[in-house]
């Protein structure tokens, strides 16, 4: 009895991954057709031989979302997306990190008074 749940989750999850595969090289080869070989954030260049470290980013972080005009990938390096998605979970785990903060913002400023200082 265990083996035949051990053997019918195994190919549960063998098919998930290749369902996944399958998913990823569809969506990857149009957008390696779709866009230049140029990392979106740090303008690295890619060629035939270090093409396999270039991803494609989902932005709206949905694999599934998968329009035909590609406006919700971006081609970024392997070290970019895995910064990305840091920084994804990050904000989903403590909230918003930009401009937004809740934390008291700085009232002093240093040059308040530099004018008078120069004149010294």
């Amino acid at each position: 009895m265990v083996t035949d749940n051990n053997k019918r989750l195994d190919d549960i999850v063998a098919q998930a991954k290749k369902y996944q595969v399958e998913r990823e090289q569809t969506y990857r080869e149009r957008s390696l057709k779709m866009y230049p070989w140029v990392c979106g954030r740090c303008s690295r260049e890619f060629t035939h031989q270090n093409l396999q470290e270039l991803t494609v980013h989902h932005r709206d972080h949905n694999h599934d979302n998968n329009p035909e005009d590609g406006s919700n990938w971006e081609l970024l390096c392997i070290y970019c997306h895995d910064n990305e998605h840091s920084r994804y979970i990050e904000q989903v785990r403590y909230g918003s990190t930009g401009g937004e903060s809740s934390a008291e913002k700085a009232t002093h400023n240093p040059f308040a008074d530099l004018a008078t200082l120069l004149k010294k």
